[in-house]
């Protein structure tokens, strides 16, 4: 499919997302009435209003913008015997998006994924079901207005163990799978999957507090990055504050008074609640607790020894996504910032920026803490592979 008909598909979604904006609305509440509000997190990412849907129109019009990531020179080189060889981005061919909730995901994830030039089956979850039914009907209309199959994007509407079969043995040709979801997903589609998975969206994001730091900036940070959206996998879940910060004590206590005043819960380590023994804190006993991903109003706030214990530990309990140094010292920032291993690192300010928007690449498909094939935020130009194309006039290896 050539850009120009990619480009008037998503124009015509957006037009059918524009016009059913009462639609989408009236699914989602229907949605919305089924969900248990008091799973924070899924209720949060399910819920849809006016503007949230407007966003989906203003995302399909910025892929439009874009670039075609399909067919780009990557490299070339010509031998002496005028063989001609060219590296090309290409499609990877049908792109399997599994999601929980999210219904933006249907339009926004999927655009990115189309526009490179893949086929998209998508498997929402049931919590969302009405809603994205509404929206793959947008998909399917624009198609047809165009004059494309709606088989470019199928939506697979199966129970969890229709999608342990599919993904065992799939009954269609799947050539990527990225999951949108926490980690018992992204653990069930690993354990099942018959094809790569590109790993997305857990984070368990620590920050940590350098002796040097301001604290004001501490605060101001620390506070956005866990209370802005906690069901974001970018949400702060750790701190770690360096033992030798001046007046440790009353600059942790302001904290821990900042964070409890918002009504986030927060856990200590045992160091922290000997600082305070005064108060009583939930304290962390089990280790378990550091790997977690909280995606609640929860937070956990320890001691590190120095910086290298605090990287250490990092490296060891993080999901691998943001992390976060507050430091006045730049080189030491830096070196932190080269020690971390994770796709997204920061020096003073909150890791709720690891986002394809904010980072300028328009809409993502996900954020991969994978390695292979990129980590980050995934922008149209990363949901291509590569195809090689050599040009020749009989020539023959000697």
């Amino acid at each position: 499919m050539d850009v120009q008909t990619k480009n008037r598909v998503l124009l015509e979604v957006a037009q059918q997302v524009a016009a059913r904006v009462h639609e989408i609305l009236e699914a989602n509440r229907a949605d919305m009435a089924d969900c248990d509000s008091t799973d924070r997190a899924l209720y949060d990412r399910l819920v849809l209003d006016e503007g949230k849907v407007y966003g989906m129109v203003k995302a399909l019009k910025q892929v439009v913008a874009l670039d075609d990531p399909v067919g780009k020179l990557r490299y070339a080189f010509e031998r002496s015997d005028g063989l001609r060889i060219e590296d090309r981005t290409a499609p990877f061919g049908t792109v399997l998006i599994i999601y929980e909730s999210r219904p933006d995901v249907t339009i926004e994830a999927a655009a990115i994924a189309f526009k490179a030039g893949n086929r998209i089956l998508l498997k929402g979850g049931k919590e969302a079901h009405r809603t994205n039914r509404v929206l793959v009907a947008c998909w399917h209309a624009g198609l047809e207005a165009v004059g494309c199959s709606t088989d470019w994007i199928q939506y697979l509407a199966f129970s969890r163990q229709q999608t342990r079969e599919f993904l065992q043995r799939p009954t269609q040709p799947v050539d990527l799978i990225v999951p949108r979801g926490g980690a018992r997903l992204i653990a069930f589609i690993k354990q099942h999957a018959s094809c790569p998975v590109l790993v997305s969206g857990r984070g368990n994001n620590f920050a940590f507090v350098h002796r040097s730091a301001d604290w004001e900036k501490v605060l101001r940070v620390v506070y956005n990055a866990k209370t802005h959206k906690i069901s974001a996998c970018n949400a702060l879940d750790k701190v770690l504050v360096d033992r030798a910060t001046p007046q440790l004590a009353q600059r942790l206590g302001a904290l821990l008074d900042h964070l409890a005043q918002a009504g986030v819960v927060v856990w200590v380590d045992e160091a922290v609640q000997t600082l305070f023994s005064e108060r009583k804190y939930p304290v962390v006993s089990d280790e378990q607790m550091w790997y977690e991903e909280f995606l609640a109003m929860k937070i956990v706030v320890g001691l590190a020894k120095d910086m290298e214990d605090a990287i250490a530990r990092i490296n060891r309990y993080s999901g691998g996504h943001s992390v976060v140094i507050l430091s006045e010292e730049t080189e030491v920032a830096r070196q932190f910032m080269d020690a971390i291993d994770a796709a997204a690192v920061y020096h003073n300010a909150s890791t709720r920026f690891t986002d394809g928007g904010q980072f300028g690449l328009g809409a993502e498909l996900a954020i991969s803490t994978d390695k292979l094939h990129h980590r980050g935020p995934l922008g149209l130009q990363h949901l291509v592979t590569n195809k090689w194309y050599v040009f020749g006039n009989g020539q023959i290896r000697e």
